[in-house]
C-alpha cells in the first residue's frame, strides 16, 4: 500500500531553502528562525558530483546520497560493517566450489515507481554497471566480470531468484562485500530503459534522476546547487520521519558555519578544524565526531613524462620524511585527524598501525643529494576547499624545508577528478575511502596493477607484477592468518617502495542543530543515513 500524506509544493520548499542558503531572505521573516519541522537542511560542498547514476557515482557527495535512493542485494551492518546483512535479498545460498551464490529476493520489494523488484532488475543493474565501464566499474571487475562475460554469469531462475557466478579467484565473503558497494545498487530496469538514449543504458538520464527503492526519492537535482530528497511513496523497511531532505551546495565554509549557528541549517559538513572547535562553545550547535575509513596520501604520477623526477624512487623515499605528521594532525587539524601511514585504515581487518616515518628534512636532503636530485619543482593538485587548501599549504612549507618545491594547483573537485583520471597530473593530494568492507578494497587499488583493471597504481604508472601477484594471493585465500601475514607484507612494501605517501586518517566531524536526533554516519564513505532522523 502506498503511503499517503500531504506534501508541500516543491516550489515553495525550494524557494524557502534557497532564500535561507543565500542569507538574503530570512525564513518566516526571522533571521534566526528554525528550519521547517518536517524538512532537514544540510549544507556542504556539492561541486565534486559527476553523476548520481550508481554505475558512475564515485565521488563523496554522490555516494553519500545513494543509500537514501537505492537498495542493494546485501548491505553492511551500520554498527558493525564487517557483518553483511540481507537487503533486497532475504537470503542467499553459497556454493563456494562452483563459485556461485543463489539469491532469493524479497517478494514484496518495490521501486518508487511501484514496479516490483525482480531478478531482471538485479541482472540489468549489475550488467549495465559493468558494460558502461565508468570509474567505479573496477569494483565489479574484482568478481571477474567484464563486458564480454557478464551476461553469462548472471542467471535468472524465476522472478525472485537468480544465480551469480564469479570467475575471479576470490572467496564468497569478498564477493558479498563487493555487492555492498554503491555500484551494486539496484535500479528499476523498466524506468531506466524508458529513459535510455541509444546505447547509454539510461546513464545520461540517471546522472540527474533516480530509479530506486530507497527510503527517499530524488525530487530534484540541480548540479552544483541543490539535491532535494522526499519521503518515498512506497512502504520501505524504515519509514523516515522527515518528509524532505535538502542538501544545499554552500561552497564557502564560513557561510556554512554561519548558517548552522543561526539555525538556518540542520547539518553542516566540511568545516575546518578551527571552525568545528569554535562551534563546540556555541549552545545552539552540537559537534559530533564519527570514525572514518578515509586515509589521506600524496600520489606521484610516475608516468608523467613532462617531469622525469616523478618516477625516481629516491623522490618517493625523501617525501616520506618531508611530511610533518604531528604538525598536521595535532597542530593544524587539532586532532580531527590522526597520523596513519598505511593504506588500510585503522578499524579494518589486517590494518597495520606501524609508523616508520617522521618529519626529518635533513634526511630527505641527503636522500635527494645521493640521487642527484637538486631542488625539484612538482605541481601538486589539491581540492579548492578545506581542509585540503590548508593541508596543501602545510605540505608546501614542510617540503620546502627539504629542498622540494611544491607548486599548489587548486581546482574544483570534479575538475581534479577528471585531471587525475586522464593522468594529466604530476602529483596530487588525495584521500581514499574503501568501496566495501574488505582489505582487498584498498589493496586492489594501491598494490595491484593490471592493464584491464583501473586502479590508483595504474593511474599513477606504478607497474608492480610481484606485488600484484601477492595481492591476488591475499584475496584468494580464506585462511585469515595467511591473509593477515600477506596484508602486513603488502602494506610494508607500499609504505617503503611506492609513489604513495600515506600520512593520516580522518575522523568525520559534523555540526548538528540540537533538534536533530538519530543522525548516523558509518565508517565507510557511503554510510550516511537520513532515514532515522527526527527533529525535536
Amino acid at each position: 500500500m502506498s503511503k499517503q500524506y500531504n506534501q508541500k509544493p516543491i516550489s515553495i520548499i525550494l524557494k524557502t531553502i534557497f532564500a535561507t542558503a543565500l542569507g538574503s531572505i530570512a525564513l518566516f521573516n526571522n533571521a534566526y528562525a528554525n528550519t521547517p519541522a518536517d524538512t532537514l537542511i544540510v549544507v556542504q560542498p556539492l561541486d565534486d558530483i559527476v553523476s548520481l547514476d550508481p554505475a558512475e557515482s564515485f565521488e563523496l557527495s554522490s555516494i553519500q546520497t545513494l543509500p537514501s535512493l537505492y537498495q542493494r542485494l546485501v548491505q553492511a551492518n551500520r554498527d558493525k560493517p564487517e557483518e553483511i546483512e540481507p537487503d533486497l535479498a532475504t537470503r542467499y545460498d553459497i556454493d563456494a566450489d562452483n563459485k556461485t551464490i543463489t539469491f532469493y529476493l524479497d517478494p514484496n520489494a518495490k521501486f518508487a515507481s511501484q514496479n516490483k523488484v525482480s531478478s531482471d532488475d538485479v541482472i540489468y543493474s549489475l550488467t549495465r554497471a559493468v558494460k558502461l565501464n565508468k570509474a567505479p566499474a573496477f569494483i565489479l571487475n574484482v568478481l571477474g566480470f567484464d563486458a564480454n562475460n557478464v551476461d553469462g554469469l548472471l542467471t535468472k531462475i524465476d522472478d525472485s531468484t537468480f544465480k551469480l557466478t564469479w570467475t575471479a579467484d576470490i572467496g564468497a565473503p569478498v564477493v558479498l562485500s563487493v555487492l555492498t558497494s554503491p555500484i551494486a545498487s539496484i535500479v528499476d530496469s523498466k524506468v531506466v530503459q524508458e529513459n535510455a538514449q541509444a546505447d547509454d543504458y539510461g546513464n545520461k538520464w540517471l546522472s540527474t534522476h533516480a530509479a530506486g527503492g530507497g527510503p527517499f526519492i530524488l525530487k530534484s537535482y540541480q548540479p552544483q546547487n541543490v539535491i532535494l530528497l522526499e519521503n518515498s511513496p512506497i512502504d520501505t523497511k524504515i519509514e523516515p520521519a522527515l518528509k524532505s531532505v535538502i542538501i544545499k551546495n554552500v561552497p564557502d565554509a564560513n557561510a556554512r558555519k554561519l548558517q548552522i549557528e543561526k539555525n538556518d541549517a540542520d547539518i553542516a559538513r566540511s568545516l575546518t578544524s578551527d571552525q568545528y572547535d569554535a562551534l563546540k562553545s556555541v549552545s545552539s550547535v552540537n559537534v559530533v565526531k564519527f570514525p572514518s575509513a578515509e586515509v589521506d596520501y600524496i600520489a606521484f604520477n610516475t608516468g608523467n613524462l613532462n617531469n622525469p623526477v616523478l618516477s625516481n624512487p629516491a623522490l618517493w623515499e625523501a617525501a616520506r620524511y618531508l611530511v610533518d605528521y604531528d604538525g598536521l594532525t595535532q597542530t593544524l587539524l587539532n586532532g580531527h585527524y590522526t597520523t596513519h601511514q598505511a593504506f588500510l585504515p585503522a578499524g579494518f581487518p589486517y590494518a597495520s598501525v606501524n609508523q616508520p616515518f617522521k618529519f626529518d628534512p635533513e634526511k630527505a636532503k641527503s636522500i635527494l643529494k645521493a640521487a642527484n636530485i637538486d631542488s625539484p619543482t612538482i605541481k601538486l593538485e589539491i581540492e579548492n576547499r578545506p581542509p585540503f587548501l590548508q593541508i596543501g599549504q602545510a605540505l608546501q612549507a614542510s617540503f620546502k624545508a627539504g629542498g622540494v618545491n611544491l607548486e599548489l594547483i587548486p581546482s574544483a573537485t570534479s575538475q581534479l577528478y577528471a585531471k587525475i583520471r586522464n593522468k594529466e597530473h604530476e602529483a596530487a593530494l588525495r584521500f581514499w575511502i574503501p568501496d566495501y568492507f574488505d582489505a582487498h578494497s584498498n589493496a586492489s587499488t594501491f598494490a595491484y596493477y593490471n592493464e584491464a583493471v583501473g586502479s590508483t597504481a595504474k593511474i599513477n604508472g606504478w607497474v608492480i607484477p610481484e606485488l600484484s601477484q601477492k595481492t591476488q594471493q591475499a584475496v584468494s585465500t580464506s585462511d585469515t592468518a595467511l591473509r593477515d601475514k600477506l596484508y602486513q607484507e603488502i602494506q610494508t612494501t607500499v609504505q617503503n617502495e611506492s609513489p604513495f605517501i600515506f600520512f593520516m586518517q580522518a575522523n568525520n566531524s559534523v555540526a548538528l542543530n540540537p533538534t536533530v536526533k538519530g543522525y548516523y554516519q558509518g565508517l565507510n564513505a557511503d554510510m550516511v543515513y537520513y532515514d532515522k532522523i527526527t527533529k525535536e
